[in-house]
């Protein structure tokens, strides 16, 4: 089994209560005199606090194309990613120099060469590394990512392997869009990087983190409308159905008891639920279809609260929070996350 020997994360500095990125978004978004009951609402009622952004608030009115907002994502990724890299590496007493494999996410912006690439010279990454940008699965990355890193730690059990997500939400935003989805994803995205730190079996070293047992991947049937980018040539317009609740609820349940029962377990066996925090009624039909006790998702409440929802970047920020919980030893946990496609992907831990 795969170990995962360290989970950090890096916010960018520009950090802002909701109340006042509302006001800005608002100013962006509506039509000068337009209603905004309905944008204060969803954004009253995101459960967010507070969020990171990738620039100043008031540098946002100024980002007139897709190109000024990829420019800025560019920037903003590379110091992003360098520094939740380095502090991983740090965590798990090892160098630029231990890692084989480096797999990169994000779905926020494009480049070329990728963000991972970029890594290599300045954090002094072999020039051998293996590098695979992956770009398109948004928020079920992080765990489609461990999942993934878990599959060629298998092949190379002496290897150590990196996964590093960046996801600079705010850049994306659509400006004079009133959309439904525009509002929405105004009101619960925010901005932020993790990596992770995995080695095989053959590969000894500090740390006490869990080990990867097995994944699961399931693409749903009809449903590649309920979540995705538009693009056009204002950038990443977001596709976010309303209906992905009732997608949890119809699938995910029955998708968690089968994988479970595969491994001799159920849900009552799970001691550390590690969840995407992809919104509040997301959340609440996940506890809902699970039958999860009270305060199973704690972990994820406070992430959204203290930094909205980071697609690819959440689940390791929840990761991260649950591992520095230290959940009993040798008891299960289970990494959930959902995306485009639409689809989810559950990670087995072993604590």
């Amino acid at each position: 089994m795969t170990r995962i020997a360290a989970v950090r994360g890096a916010l960018p500095p520009h950090r802002y209560p909701q109340a006042e990125i509302t006001e800005t978004f608002a100013a962006m978004c509506l039509p000068a005199g337009a209603d905004r009951r309905v944008l204060n609402r969803l954004h009253a009622s995101a459960r967010v606090d507070t969020r990171h952004l990738a620039l100043p608030l008031d540098h946002y009115a100024k980002l007139d194309d897709f190109g000024a907002a990829n420019d800025a994502y560019l920037d903003v990724a590379v110091e992003l990613a360098a520094e939740a890299t380095e502090s991983a590496l740090g965590a798990a007493g090892l160098s630029a120099r231990d890692v084989d494999l480096i797999v990169f996410t994000t779905v926020t912006g494009i480049a070329v060469p990728s963000i991972d690439a970029r890594l290599v010279g300045r954090l002094g990454l072999r020039p051998d590394v293996k590098r695979l940008p992956v770009f398109g699965l948004g928020c079920v990355a992080g765990a489609a990512g461990i999942a993934r890193v878990h599959d060629y730690l298998r092949g190379w059990p002496e290897h150590v392997a990196l996964l590093v997500s960046v996801e600079l939400c705010s850049l994306t935003l659509q400006r004079a869009d009133a959309s439904m989805a525009n509002l929405v994803a105004g009101a619960l995205f925010g901005d932020g990087a993790a990596a992770v730190v995995a080695c095989g079996d053959a590969r000894t070293g500090p740390g006490h983190g869990p080990r990867v047992v097995s994944s699961r991947g399931r693409m749903y049937p009809d449903s590649g409308r309920v979540m995705g980018w538009d693009v056009g040539g204002s950038g990443f317009r977001i596709v976010l159905g309303s209906d992905v609740p009732d997608v949890v609820r119809e699938y995910l349940g029955g998708d968690v008891r089968a994988f479970l029962a595969e491994h001799e377990l159920t849900a009552a066996d799970i001691t550390a639920w590690v969840c995407h925090p992809g919104g509040p009624k997301v959340l609440e039909a996940v506890a809902e279809t699970l039958e999860l006790p009270a305060g199973a998702l704690d972990l994820t409440w406070r992430s959204l609260a203290a930094t909205g929802n980071l697609s690819s970047t959440s689940v390791l920020h929840v990761l991260r929070d649950t591992m520095a919980a230290r959940p009993e030893p040798g008891t299960s946990g289970l990494m959930i996350a959902m995306g485009p496609g639409f689809c989810s992907e559950l990670v087995l831990l072993e604590w």
